[in-house]
C-alpha cells in the first residue's frame, strides 16, 4: 500500500483481523517476549550490540538450551518474505508492525453555509414594529381623564383611538383585558395586556386575531366573533345587555367545535345603558306574521364574514385568511361611513332584512329549522329536486344535524342564498362544484353533468319548452368553461371561466336558464345579419365536433 494512503473501513477491518490472528500464534508470542528482553537489557549487554559491531563488557555467552537459530514466525496472509533477514531485525519490524496500521482522517472542516433570512411571519413582520412606549404614553393619557383611570364599555373608543386602532376595535380590546368580569377596565391591566399584543404582533391582522381568538387556539371560530359583533353594530340594543347574547344561535351544523357555543360572562351593571346607535342604521318594519328580526343579525354578519374570509373551509380563520381579506379595512369603513349599508360584503342591514325574510317565508312551522320539501320552494321551485337533495347530502354543511334530521339551519341558509345569487365568487363556485361533484373525485364527469341535465331537461318538457340534446347542451358548455383536461372540468377551469353562473344555472336553475337563454336571444338579434343569423357567435351552438356518447 503506498505510504500515507488511508484504508477504507472495510479494508481496515480485514488487516485489524488478520493482525490479531498472527498476534495470537505462539511462535509471534515468544519472538515478541524475546525483543520484549532485549529493549530491556542494558546497553551493550547483547553481542554484537551497537553499529560499531565491538562485543560490550559485559557480553554473556548464549545459554545452552538456546536454539542456534530462532524459528521464523508465520507471516500474516498476503504478507511477502523476500529473502533471509536478521532475527532480531526481523522481531524488531514485527513489534513496530502494530504502530503504523493506518492514518487517520484528519476531521472536515465545517460547510460553510449561507444564512437565509426569515421570509415568513404568522404575526406580521418584525420591521414593520410601532413605538411601544409612545403608545402607552398615549393609553395612560387617555386613561388619566376616567374616573380612577378605569374605561367602561362607552370610554373605550377613545382608548381605541389612542391605541392607533379603529373605532369598532372598543370591543375586542374591552374583552380581552377582562373588563366582562367587572364592568371596566384599570389602566394597569389594560396596559400590560396592549403591551404583550404590541409586543408579539405586528400587524393589524395579528392583533386584531390576538384579540379575539380563545386563550391556547390559534385561529378564530364562529364564537369568537361574538363580543366584536355585539358592541359594534346598533341592532343589539335589543339584549338586556350587550354581553348577554347566547351563542347557541350559532347552530351545531356551522360551529367548527361541534359544541353549542358558550355564554359570554355578564357584566357586574344590571341593566347597562344601551349602545349609542350607528349614524347609518335605519329601522325597519317587520312585515305581517315576521317577528323582529335584530336578533339574528349578529349570526347573520358572522356567517357572511366567514363566508368571505375562510377561504379553507374549514371553520377556523387563520391569520392569514384574515390578512387576505378585505375584513379589516370594512371594520375600519364602518366609522367612515354614513350608510352601513354601503358596506354590502359584511355589514349591510337591508341584505340580512331579504336573507332573514327568505328564510322566515320558507320555514312553514317557524322552528328556525327548513326541510327539503321548505327548500324546494325557493323562488318557485326554481332549483331542481336533485340539488336539493345534494345541499341535504352535507356537501356543503357543516354538522350532522342535516344528515340525521334532515334539518337545514338559518346558518346553512346564509351560505346557500348566497351561493345562489351571486355564482360568480369563488366560494360560491366552490359551494355548486361540491354540490355536483357527486363522487368527490375533484372533477365534473360528462356522467355528472347528464345527471343533472336530465331532470332540466325533463322539466323543460313539461313547460312546453324544446330543450336541447344533451350532447348539444355539453358542447355548449365545454365551449364556454374551456377545460384544461378533456372529457372532465375542474374547479380551477370554473373559477378561470367568467361565466361560471351560466355553467351553474344550465344544470340545476331552470329559471336562470331561462333569463340566459333569453338574454342570448336578444344579443342574437342585435348581432344579426339579414339572410344570415350568427348562431355560433351567440353560443347557442356548438364551435367543436361534439363527444361522441
Amino acid at each position: 500500500m503506498p505510504p500515507g494512503k488511508v484504508l477504507q473501513p472495510v479494508l481496515k477491518m480485514k488487516v485489524d483481523e488478520l493482525f490479531l490472528r498472527w498476534l495470537s500464534e505462539a511462535s509471534t508470542q515468544a519472538i515478541l517476549r524475546d525483543c520484549l528482553r532485549s529493549v530491556r537489557a542494558p546497553a551493550g549487554a547483547l553481542v554484537g550490540g551497537g553499529d560499531t559491531g565491538r562485543p560490550g563488557p559485559s557480553a554473556a555467552a548464549p545459554k545452552p538450551h538456546a536454539p542456534q537459530k530462532p524459528t521464523v514466525p508465520a507471516l500474516p496472509l498476503g504478507a511477502a518474505s523476500s529473502g533471509v533477514r536478521h532475527p532480531r531485525s526481523k522481531s524488531l519490524f514485527l513489534l513496530a508492525r502494530p504502530q503504523v496500521q493506518t492514518k487517520k482522517e484528519d476531521p472536515l472542516p465545517p460547510a460553510t453555509s449561507q444564512r437565509i433570512p426569515t421570509f415568513y411571519f404568522s404575526r406580521g413582520c418584525p420591521k414593520d414594529a410601532v413605538d411601544v412606549d409612545a403608545v402607552i404614553s398615549r393609553v395612560e393619557a387617555t386613561f388619566s381623564q376616567f374616573p380612577h383611570e378605569r374605561a367602561t364599555i362607552d370610554d373605550m373608543g377613545q382608548v381605541a383611538k389612542a391605541c392607533g386602532c379603529p373605532l369598532y376595535w372598543k370591543g375586542p380590546l374591552f374583552y380581552s383585558a377582562g373588563g366582562e368580569c367587572t364592568g371596566h377596565v384599570s389602566v394597569h391591566r389594560f396596559i400590560a395586556m396592549w403591551r404583550k399584543v404590541l409586543q408579539s404582533c405586528h400587524d393589524d391582522a395579528a392583533r386584531f386575531t390576538r384579540l379575539l381568538v380563545s386563550p391556547g387556539s390559534e385561529h378564530l371560530v364562529q364564537e369568537d366573533f361574538v363580543p366584536f359583533v355585539q358592541l359594534a353594530f346598533s341592532w343589539l340594543h335589543v339584549c338586556d345587555s350587550p354581553v348577554q347574547l347566547n351563542v347557541c344561535c350559532v347552530p351545531t351544523s356551522t360551529a367548527s367545535s361541534g359544541a353549542c357555543g358558550r355564554r359570554l360572562p355578564t357584566c357586574a351593571s344590571p341593566q347597562p345603558s344601551p349602545l349609542p346607535l350607528h349614524p347609518g342604521r335605519r329601522e325597519h318594519t317587520p312585515g305581517p306574521g315576521l317577528p323582529e328580526g335584530r336578533s339574528g343579525v349578529p349570526l347573520s354578519v358572522i356567517q357572511r364574514i366567514f363566508y368571505t374570509v375562510n377561504r379553507s373551509w374549514s371553520g377556523r380563520i387563520t391569520c392569514t385568511e384574515l390578512r387576505k381579506s378585505s375584513f379589516l379595512q370594512n371594520v375600519a369603513l364602518l366609522e367612515e361611513e354614513a350608510d352601513i349599508n354601503q358596506l354590502t360584503e359584511f355589514f349591510s342591514y337591508e341584505h340580512f332584512y331579504v336573507i332573514y325574510c327568505k328564510f322566515w317565508e320558507l320555514d312553514t312551522d317557524h322552528d328556525l329549522f327548513i326541510d327539503s320539501k321548505d327548500l324546494a320552494r325557493h323562488n318557485d321551485h326554481a332549483i331542481s329536486t336533485k340539488m336539493i337533495d345534494r345541499i341535504f347530502s352535507g356537501a356543503v354543511t357543516r354538522g350532522k344535524r342535516v344528515q340525521k334530521e334532515g334539518k337545514l339551519s338559518y346558518a346553512d341558509f346564509v351560505w346557500f342564498l348566497i351561493s345562489e345569487e351571486d355564482k360568480k365568487t369563488p366560494t360560491s363556485i366552490e359551494y355548486w362544484f361540491r354540490c355536483m361533484d357527486l363522487d368527490g373525485d375533484g372533477t365534473l364527469s360528462m356522467y355528472e353533468l347528464e345527471f343533472f341535465y336530465e331532470e332540466q331537461s325533463r322539466r323543460l318538457d313539461s313547460m312546453a319548452i324544446e330543450a336541447l340534446p344533451f350532447e348539444d347542451c355539453l358542447c355548449q358548455m365545454l365551449d364556454l368553461v374551456r377545460p384544461q383536461s378533456e372529457g372532465k372540468i375542474t374547479l380551477q377551469d370554473l373559477k378561470k371561466c367568467k361565466q361560471a353562473n351560466v355553467f351553474f344555472d344550465t344544470f340545476f336553475n331552470i329559471e336562470k336558464y331561462l333569463d340566459h337563454e333569453q338574454k342570448e336571444q336578444m344579443s342574437l338579434l342585435r348581432m344579426s345579419v339579414p339572410g344570415r343569423v350568427g348562431l355560433s357567435s351567440a353560443g347557442l351552438m356548438p364551435s367543436r365536433p361534439c363527444p361522441q356518447g
